[in-house]
This record gives structure tokens, sequence and C-alpha cells, in this order.
């Protein structure tokens, strides 16, 4: 039996990199694990050999804990860093805050604090603001400060700057989380190797992205400092994140971390990213927000334009009050994808000018 294809595979979008599909490598590796049976609840072979090679980048402390999806992997993060009482710190535009339909709150049963940023990055002299009265039993006691590499706006933490903040957090008896959904652009752009700006900085706990940039689901919990968090085996279960047949969330990790395909695929997205900024800058009328970082590109457009763009392409408007609009290009977006994108945004402003 086979499944009637239901959609047109020529059409291409610049909504979100979750847009694509699974990449071959990946693929092929879910049928190789596939064969026979194997341990569950992470007692197979390839979940322990992720341990391996997730220790060969964040250094041999680290520990690893795949989990079905990427606000899975947050709030299970959050719940290991925090008490019952504590709040998490984080920039105004943070996923957890935003687009996680209060998962934080709800599941792990924590406040988050929320900081406005100029560029979705957070400094130490911002997270000031919220990091204080820890003695006053009336407040939520501020424990945990989550920063997002890359951010929700496309922006990339230096290595310095990181370790600043995680400096000032641990200071204040914090500990520090990074969502790490595109951490593989992030790396890919500063062309440093992971533990850089994670381990090397002072992270305690990330959440490594893995959807974004080839699989089909799966993502980690990676713990860089064990003595910070509480139990992550038994939050992981009660958290709804333990996968029986865990085998198939790591051997797609385990893909992704063979011959720097995360590189490769993170590489690629980030280049398209920039071909698209470099095409729309030279079209008149279009605002580009800020340089292309990692392989998101935002832009105002007329309502109008967008509007006639989005019958034909798929993405989303970032901010409907200035008109700002975000692209984001994927592993497999191609020079043509994105050639044919600036025609047909260049096409809808001359008609709208005109």
């Amino acid at each position: 039996m086979t499944v009637d294809r239901l959609h047109d595979p020529a059409v291409r979008g610049f909504a979100s990199d979750n847009y694509s599909g699974v990449h071959p490598e990946v693929l092929a590796a879910l049928a190789v694990a596939n064969e026979g049976h194997q341990s569950a609840y992470g007692a197979d072979v390839y979940t322990q050999r992720l341990q391996q090679v997730f220790r060969g980048h964040f250094g041999e402390q680290a520990e690893t804990f795949p989990v079905f999806n990427g606000t899975g992997a947050n709030v299970t993060a959050l719940q290991a860093l925090t008490s019952r009482w504590g709040s998490v710190i984080c920039a105004g535009t943070a996923h957890i805050h935003v687009d996680e339909g209060g998962a934080p709150e709800k599941v792990a049963g924590l406040k988050l604090l929320t900081v406005p940023t100029p560029d979705g990055k957070l400094t130490p002299e911002l997270i000031m603001g919220e990091a204080r009265d820890f003695d006053d039993e009336h407040r939520s006691q501020a424990q945990v400060v989550s920063v997002t590499q890359s951010t929700e706006l496309g922006t990339l933490y230096t290595p310095d700057e990181l370790r600043a903040l995680c400096d000032r957090a641990h200071e204040l008896g914090l500990t520090v989380h990074l969502d790490g959904a595109r951490i593989a652009n992030a790396a890919a752009a500063l062309g440093l190797p992971l533990r850089a700006f994670t381990t090397d900085v002072g992270v305690d706990v990330l959440s490594f992205g893995g959807t974004k940039n080839g699989v089909m689901l799966g993502e980690a919990v990676v713990v860089l400092d064990p003595s910070a968090v509480t139990s992550l085996v038994r939050l992981r279960k009660t958290s709804m994140q333990l996968g029986s047949k865990m085998r198939f969330l790591s051997v797609q990790l385990l893909a992704l971390m063979t011959d720097e395909l995360w590189l490769r695929n993170a590489r690629h997205a980030n280049a398209m990213a920039t071909r698209l900024e470099a095409a729309v800058r030279a079209i008149p009328g279009v605002e580009v927000q800020r340089a292309a970082q990692v392989n998101a590109v935002f832009a105002v457009l007329p309502a109008a334009v967008t509007e006639k763009l989005q019958q034909r392409f798929r993405f989303y408007t970032w901010d409907a009050n200035t008109g700002e609009v975000r692209w984001m290009c994927s592993f497999d977006t191609t020079a043509a994808d994105v050639d044919a994108f600036a025609a047909a945004i260049a096409q809808e402003m001359v008609a709208y000018a005109g």
C-alpha cells in the first residue's frame, strides 16, 4: 500500500525552517535504526552513542537527554533549574514567552520575567531589573537567565557577550539556560565550535535543536553543569518527554552530527538568507531591518504587497503595526527558490508603485 501524495513538492515558502522536509541522510539513518529490536527508553545503542558524540562537542561532563520537541526541551530544562517558587528572566521576544503557549507557566509552574531588548539579546545590565529582591517572599524569585542563540530576531551573541552574562548571573546565584533551537546556525555564522559559546562561557543547560535543521522530530536537553540541575531522568518522564522508542530520536541527532551534516545544513541556510537579503536590498521600497546574521531576513513591506505575496508564497507577518515580515531559509532552500521569491517581491513592488 502506498500513500497518495497530497501536496505539491514544487511549492516552496519562506515562513519557517520547520516547513522543510527531512534531510535524506536523516531518513536513511532512521531506516538503519529500524532493523531488529533494541532496548526502550534510552537503553539502546544509538542513545548511548549520542552521549559520546555530544560529549565530543560539549565536554566530558555533558549529559544528553533526547526529547520530542523544542518546547519540551525548554520546559524540561527550565524545570530542572527552578524551584516551585522560581522564575526565569528572558527577553520579551523569547520563544519561551511568545510562542510556547504558556507551557513554561502551565507545565513547569514557573514565572517568566520578561525584559524588553532592542535586538533580542539580554545583557548583564538588562537582567538587573529583574534579578533583585531575593529575600522578598512576596516576589517570585529569579533563579534562571534564559537566552536564545541565535535569537528570535536573527541576531547573535558573541562568546564574550555570553560570558559576561553568565558571569553576572552566577555572581547573583542564578543559572543560565540557552535555547538553541537554531544553535547550528549560530555556530555556522560565528565560525566557532559549539562549546565555544556554551560550555566554555558558563552556560549550565541548553536545548539543542534538530527539527529546524533537517531532523523529522527530536531535540535534546544537554546538561553542561550536572551540579546545576535536579534529576532530568525523572523530570523528562513527568514532563511527557521520555520516548519509549528513543533510538529513533537519537539516531536522527546522530545522523545530524555525523560528517558535520548539522554544520553543512546550517551554513547553507545562512547562505541562502544572505543571498535573499542582498537581492531584496536592491528592490526600491523594501526596507531590510538588519543584516542577516543567520538564516532569517526581516524587512518592511507595504501591507498590500505582503498580502499579494502571501497568496503565492508562505511567510509570516512579524509586526502588523509596522509592516515588518520575516523570511526564513532552510537547509533545502535553493538559490533558484531565493531568486524566484526576490523576483516576485520586485514584481509586486513595481505593481504597487505604479
